[in-house]
């Protein structure tokens, strides 16, 4: 991971993906458009309230704050060693990023993709059991503990669009850190 004076880190896109329709994985594009205060267009998950199955039905006004999933291609890496073939959008997700420590962000940080497009940091993927269905034994490796029981989610991070913006594999991502104390991400 690469990083600067102001408080600001970097990575790359290495795909994109979207899906119109409800499945677990997404397939790889050559760009999306993100749409300020929507998500992904095209994608089955954009809209300004909740789209995700599960909260639909606790509550369909929920605000969207799950319009673009994000997910590091280095725990393809991780899982690769266990002995699970995961690759860019099996996950669901819609950028897969490398050279930054995703997890590691504050809520509210603010991602900037390509050239325009900028989504802020909502929160954590909390991984579901369609991660088994999709490869068994694979939701183990993606939520943990750590050395001290916490719980450790590692399938991404959620996002909302803030400044619209075409983005594509190859694209450059930096990360800008709010300022003040910086809360730690939770699930959304």
């Amino acid at each position: 991971m690469s990083g600067t004076t102001d408080g600001a880190t970097g990575g790359t896109v290495t795909a994109v993906s979207s899906n119109g329709e409800y499945s677990f994985t997404k397939p790889n594009r050559p760009s999306i458009t993100l749409l300020a205060g929507l998500g992904v267009e095209g994608d089955v998950h954009a809209g300004v309230t909740v789209k995700h199955r599960s909260r639909v039905a606790q509550d369909p006004t929920q605000p969207n704050l799950r319009q673009v999933h994000l997910i590091h291609e280095e725990l393809f890496a991780e899982v690769a060693d266990e002995g699970f073939e995961v690759t860019p959008g099996d996950l669901g997700e819609n950028v897969t990023t490398r050279g930054i420590d995703l997890l590691a962000l504050p809520a509210g940080a603010l991602l900037r993709l390509g050239d325009t497009a900028v989504v802020e940091v909502t929160g954590l993927r909390n991984p579901c059991l369609q991660i088994d269905r999709f490869q068994g034994g694979l939701l183990r490796r993606v939520v943990g503990r750590d050395e001290t029981g916490r719980l450790v989610r590692k399938a991404g991070i959620m996002s909302v669009v803030k400044v619209g913006g075409v983005v594509r594999p190859g694209d450059p991502v930096v990360a800008e850190l709010p300022s003040g104390p910086h809360r730690p991400l939770d699930r959304v």
